[in-house]
């Protein structure tokens, strides 16, 4: 896919560039992941929902049926601003268009219902929940598909290989090989059965039919695993495959035939019990050779006519014969198994699948309130607002934003800890892996990880290696794969390698076989190679090579690192261990009183504080009419007037304070993007987290012993630390069971001294110095 390479707008104050090599590609948006799951969310995953539970219909199916036509988001009752004064949630209420159908007389009534208030994203890519802003991260999960694992057998020291089936949604297949030649497998860990008791149910009657669809993969004579498997197998038809079935998964209920063909067909196609997801199916496509469209959500085999999608059967494009056929193929020594922890066999499920998954809770318990009340109430009186309560949906909302693993309270200490929390990826959280149980291998560096994933930042703690985060330039596709942009290299006349200005972004599965030169090979001014042998990688190695073997080149040398670690300067220099420790600890920095950028800086200081969404940024070019602390006027080119409020020592959530400060002077004209005010931690529209001291390297009468530092006075005198912190106190009377606590200023047995910052009602007057141990509220 080709980029424009269009340039974000120059930093506010001039920097000399030193670099030795040129930008290729602008850094995105740093935030995109985010802001882009949501409206996805928005735009579509909400109305896949409604199409999944439509039309809801009573427990007869005769009488009445429920269909949502269409849903919209209405405006917000308060802005961002009054949510966070009034410790109240920024949401946006959801209303849906309802249609009731009376089957028996015809009749078709529609309302608009009100599905509850749901909580809105901001600009920034945050949450207000009861006036504190929240992010929802990124989670880093296994992909649904087919995964093929070798386990070397104790006896024989044959490798013998296993397969797993992981649907989105649904029952687990898992697929073993015996040292007996025998293919078992598992339905949702139950108790084993030959597969080709299964295939049987799934309509493979005979054993002749199912030798046949394995007579050109099962060619070993020493070990004949299909025959093997039919010679355990106690069934001799498609009937008595599905009882086998029931049998296993169903052990003391009386098994029929019907009941066993529903349960097999409810389990394995009916969609709204089994999911692969448009991402399962499409690496099922992948791994098996097959070209189904992306629609076909359940398993396709022979029995069942793809019931959700009404498509005729596809026999060649059986899942289950394809997945045994492979594990046969890999058993006879052609091939070899997933490597799990690869990027192409893990996905990101960004906040916008995640509350898709929670709101699906949310409508399924609602349905199952409708199918009740559809029983109950006379089906020519009912309405579509007296079926529907939506207090399981608020309720499944409610509960994801408050209480979910991943729902966390903002780390705010300065811009750069704002922007890293909401490019975090995380494997642990619900449908991922617990710390206590994740190994070494889930932890450590891969070589996917390369242009995806920073090597370098995560936490030291015992979430080491399960914590991750974004690399700069890294995206994620709509499939959740992270994508990193590379140059594509071609060849001229003369068969000689030069790369050229398009971009192409790769998933770690396409790249696995392609060539790739490190960014910092020498190039001419037509882009041609001006070394015989460059750095390269290909998959796990990393080698010298000529040019001509090349496919891509690297956009940058910083893309495989993220937004934290880019920002040390002389990276290259830094020991792995301290990289770590310094791109955590930046993140720790509290916002001092007077910011000052760093004389040495690594260029995206400017893109790290716009992208962190706490600086003012022009919207539209225009001049500046008018400049106060607290807002701006821009009277834009199109002839509008508009305010941007500035904040002013607000408390954050880890109690720093928050201030932003106008750059721009009345008069200037401003274009789109460019920063208008700084905030805390900035200076000049660039991030600013510490100070530009002398630092000298000395012994010092061995006051600096160890880990113990000597400090000019002018540190102190100049306030080149000093930080402001905002700290809220609440106090609470009660009724209790000696009676009512009252605020007074009376308090017994306390001196007039101690009191002399209260007013008369015993509350501490604004502007009091106070310090530890004072008295702030008088109560008794």
């Amino acid at each position: 896919m080709s980029v424009t390479l269009d340039r974000a707008t120059a930093p506010v104050r001039p920097r000399r560039d030193f670099a030795s090599l040129p930008e290729v590609l602008p850094l995105p948006d740093l935030i995109q992941t985010q802001l882009d799951s949501f409206k996805w969310f928005c735009d579509e995953g909400l109305g896949e929902l409604f199409k999944e539970i439509s039309p809801i219909q009573d427990f007869t199916g005769k009488n009445l049926d429920l269909k949502f036509i269409s849903s919209e988001f209405r405006e917000p009752k308060y802005s961002e601003e009054e949510c966070r004064t009034k410790d109240i949630t920024y949401a946006k209420p959801l209303w849906a268009r309802v249609e009731l159908v009376n089957k028996e007389t015809g009749e078709v009534a529609e309302q608009d219902v009100f599905l509850g208030d749901f909580p809105w994203m901001t600009d920034k890519g945050t949450f207000v929940i009861n006036g504190a802003e929240r992010v929802v991260v990124s989670q880093l999960v296994r992909s649904p598909g087919v995964y093929f694992t070798a386990v070397d057998d104790p006896t024989t020291g044959r490798r013998l290989f296993y397969g797993k089936l992981i649907p989105n949604r649904g029952a687990w297949l898992e697929f073993e090989t015996s040292n007996k030649d025998v293919l078992s497998v598992k339905v949702d860990r139950k108790r084993k059965l030959p597969v080709t008791t299964l295939l049987r149910a799934f309509g493979y009657g005979s054993n002749e039919e199912i030798k046949d669809l394995f007579k050109n993969v099962d060619t070993d004579a020493e070990h004949v695993y299909i025959q093997s498997t039919l010679d355990r197998d106690t069934s001799a038809s498609t009937n008595d495959g599905l009882v086998e079935v029931y049998k296993r998964l169903r052990p003391g209920d009386p098994p029929t035939i019907d009941n066993a063909r529903n349960l097999v067909q409810s389990l394995f196609f009916n969609f709204r019990r089994y999911d692969l997801a448009k991402v399962g199916r499409y690496k099922l496509n992948r791994k098996l050779g097959l070209d189904l469209d992306m629609s076909h959500r359940t398993l396709t085999t022979k029995y069942v006519q793809c019931a959700s999608h009404g498509q005729p059967p596809l026999e060649n494009h059986d899942d289950i014969v394809r997945i045994v056929a492979r594990i046969v193929e890999l058993n006879n020594g052609k091939g070899n198994a997933d490597d799990i922890d690869h990027l192409g066999n893990r996905r990101v499920r960004a906040v916008g699948e995640l509350i898709q998954q929670q709101f699906r809770v949310g409508l399924l318990r609602m349905e199952r309130v409708v199918r009740e009340r559809m029983s109950i109430v006379e089906p020519e009186k009912a309405t579509p607002k007296e079926l529907i309560n939506i207090r399981p949906v608020v309720a499944a909302i409610k509960e994801f934003f408050g209480g979910s693993q991943l729902s966390q309270f903002m780390q705010q200490t300065n811009p750069l800890d704002e922007l890293t929390h909401k490019r975090r990826l995380s494997a642990l959280g619900p449908g991922g892996l617990s710390r206590e149980r994740a190994g070494f291998d889930v932890r450590d560096v891969h070589y996917s990880h390369y242009g995806r994933i920073c090597p370098i930042e995560t936490p030291e703690g015992p979430n080491i290696g399960l914590i991750g985060s974004l690399a700069t330039y890294g995206r994620v596709n709509p499939y959740g794969f992270i994508e990193s942009p590379y140059r594509r290299v071609a060849r001229d006349d003369k068969d000689r390698s030069y790369v050229t200005d398009e971009i192409v972004y790769l998933t770690a599965d396409e790249q696995e076989l392609a060539t790739v030169v490190q960014a910092n090979a020498r190039l001419d001014d037509k882009g041609r190679f001006l070394d015989e042998r460059v750095q390269v990688h290909r998959g796990a190695e990393y080698h010298e090579a000529p040019p001509s073997t090349a496919d891509f080149m690297d956009v940058s040398p910083k893309q495989i690192v993220s937004v934290s670690a880019a920002l040390i300067p002389f990276l290259e220099h830094d020991d792995a261990n301290r990289a770590l420790m310094g791109s955590n600890m930046q993140r720790q920095a509290v916002p001092v009183v007077r910011p000052e950028a760093p004389i040495i800086g690594t260029g995206i200081e400017y893109r790290a504080a716009r992208d962190s969404g706490q600086v003012v940024v022009a919207r539209a070019p225009g001049v500046v009419r008018s400049v106060s602390a607290t807002e701006i006027w821009v009277e834009e080119d199109a002839g509008d007037a508009f305010r941007y409020r500035l904040q002013k020592f607000v408390r954050t959530n880890q109690g720093t304070c928050f201030n932003q400060r106008p750059l721009v002077a009345v008069g200037d004209r401003v274009q789109p993007d460019q920063i208008l005010a700084d905030s805390y931690s900035t200076d000049e529209g660039e991030l600013a987290l510490g100070q530009n001291i002398l630092v000298a390297f000395m012994p010092w009468e061995g006051g600096n012993y160890e880990d113990a530092i000597i400090l000019s006075d002018r540190i102190v005198q100049d306030d080149k630390f000093t930080s402001i912190h905002i700290e809220k106190y609440e106090c609470e009377a009660r009724d209790t069971k000696l009676g009512p606590e009252e605020i007074t200023r009376d308090i017994p047995n306390v001196g007039e001294e101690a009191l002399a910052d209260l007013d008369e009602n015993g509350i501490v007057y604004i502007g009091a110095e106070v310090g530890p141990q004072d008295i702030l509220v008088g109560k008794i």
